[in-house]
């Protein structure tokens, strides 16, 4: 063979060994990767032949697999699915998975590792692949409540079991109906995503732990006085308190909410100054502290962290080197600060636990296509960002607050209530985000809160997080309440 074929014939076989290589690592190494990429239309077809298992909610399904009459071989089916769809998702033949339908597909679909010796039952017998049956925490009643209280004001609420991290309730509004998605006509399903898509509401984003995070205004001052009570300050310790306040190197002031004084003599304590929300008192708090302090002390919270229970949240976020001035604005909520429904809950849910902050969770526990139990969440804690001494006491401050202060609508009969408010600025002609967070009873909590209503929903600029937000997160934990005295919570 002559010098310029061998030189052919090396360069053709380079070719092919790369080409082998290439369909290799793609078909063999990266095949998991592709299997389960929700654009893999193939994979949406294989799955739709087999039974996927369902979502279960208080032992009752609210998403199942009914067998269909075409090749699909079976309609992925949704009971009250507009209530659930901020958990469970959509499945859908056009555009793959999303929420628990995403995140639990290999159990659902049959082919998670745990469910092996059941597939491989299934060949022998020659039965078909099922999938498993993922048994949620939410509480159907609670669920019902929170979007009934919301109603079709733009907003979340969220409730978790402090002792646990159980996410007992996750309402987002507004919200969709998942059936819409689900359908084996690709025409039809298009034009209703489509649909989704057009609305300036934003109906397919979850509100409650991920999309835009909000200001979270006044609520921000458990922060504060966490980080002040950790730093030796005492309920009863005396706060600067005036009328306005001037900022550090800016001609700007903050004032209180409608102008007003807070005391007489520009002077209140820490626990008045959260009772009746002064802005000015813990303006000045937060540069006294600096910002690194009360810093800290939010990411001992959770705030910067990317968790997942197992749906993704959105990180809250904080500024990064305020000035003083900024650092003022900062304490009230308000600058940079912005929060995700589900943190403010857990930051309610730590104070309730005697300072300990337990991991959220959405999964309660998997059972195989026998009804066998496959897998349990355990609860786990996720930081401990108080002592059970400075949570105690943050908790009487919280109840002084319902029971004499700006959350007096979320008080309940023969229970006691802790609680905040917040009333974030958005801008100069958008009303503001109304915001209440709060656990109950507050001697023994069994659930924690947070609503917050997007630009004063149904009250508009007349919105505060007292009037609007504070009687939905009431209802919720009365029905909590109940449930744990049916021992059905």
């Amino acid at each position: 063979m002559n010098e310029p074929a061998r030189r052919v014939s090396v360069v053709v076989l380079i070719l092919f060994l790369a080409l082998m290589a290439a369909a290799s690592w793609i078909q063999v190494v990266n095949e998991e990767t592709l299997s389960q990429d929700p654009r893999n239309v193939r994979t949406l077809y294989r799955e739709y032949g087999n039974f996927r298992g369902p979502l279960v909610v208080d032992g009752e399904s609210v998403v199942w697999s009914e067998p269909s009459n075409d090749s699909f071989n079976y309609q992925r089916t949704y009971t009250d699915g507009s209530l659930y769809a901020a958990a469970t998702g959509f499945y859908s033949i056009v555009y793959g998975r999303s929420g628990l339908e995403q995140t639990e597909n290999e159990l659902l679909n049959g082919s998670a590792d745990s469910l092996f010796w059941t597939r491989l039952g299934n060949l022998f017998s020659g039965e078909q692949q099922q999938g498993a049956s993922v048994e949620l925490t939410l509480k159907s009643s609670l669920q019902q409540v929170a979007a009934e209280q919301l109603g079709d004001q733009r907003g979340a609420v969220i409730a978790l079991a402090p002792e646990t991290g159980e996410i007992l309730a996750m309402v987002t509004s507004p919200t969709y109906d998942p059936a819409l998605l689900a359908g084996h006509d690709s025409s039809v399903v298009n034009e209703n995503y489509q649909s989704l898509l057009n609305q300036d509401d934003g109906p397919l984003i979850n509100r409650a732990i991920a999309g835009d995070t909000y200001p979270p205004g006044s609520t921000f001052k458990l922060i504060d006085a966490a980080a002040a009570l950790e730093a030796g300050y005492e309920p009863d310790t005396e706060l600067y308190a005036p009328t306005e306040l001037d900022l550090p190197q800016s001609s700007n002031t903050i004032g209180n909410y409608g102008g007003e004084a807070c005391s007489s003599d520009d002077s209140m304590t820490l626990e008045d100054a959260l009772r009746i929300s002064c802005n000015t008192a813990f303006a000045d708090l937060g540069m006294t502290l600096q910002w690194q302090v009360i810093q800290r002390k939010a990411e001992s919270f959770g705030w910067t962290d990317k968790i997942d229970v197992p749906l993704s949240v959105t990180a809250s976020r904080l500024p990064e080197d305020p000035d003083e001035a900024q650092t003022a604005m900062s304490a009230i909520g308000q600058y940079d600060v912005r929060s995700t429904p589900l943190q403010m809950a857990m930051v309610a849910a730590a104070i309730a636990n005697d300072g300990t902050l337990m991991k959220p969770y959405l999964v309660d526990s998997v059972r195989a296509p026998d009804l066998q139990v496959i897998d349990v969440t355990e609860p786990e804690v996720y930081s401990t960002p108080m002592t059970r001494s400075d949570a105690n006491k943050l908790t009487d401050m919280m109840v002084t607050v319902v029971d004499d202060g700006t959350g007096s609508a979320a008080r309940i009969d023969g229970v006691e209530v802790a609680g905040k408010t917040g009333t974030a600025e958005t801008g100069q002609d958008t009303p503001p985000h109304a915001w209440f967070v709060s656990f109950a009873p507050a001697d023994d909590p069994v659930v924690a809160v947070a609503v917050v209503v997007e630009n004063g929903g149904s009250m508009g600029s007349e919105a505060t997080g007292g009037r609007i937000a504070a009687p939905i997160a009431k209802a919720v934990m009365q029905e909590a309440i109940r449930l744990d005295g049916e021992g059905d919570l």
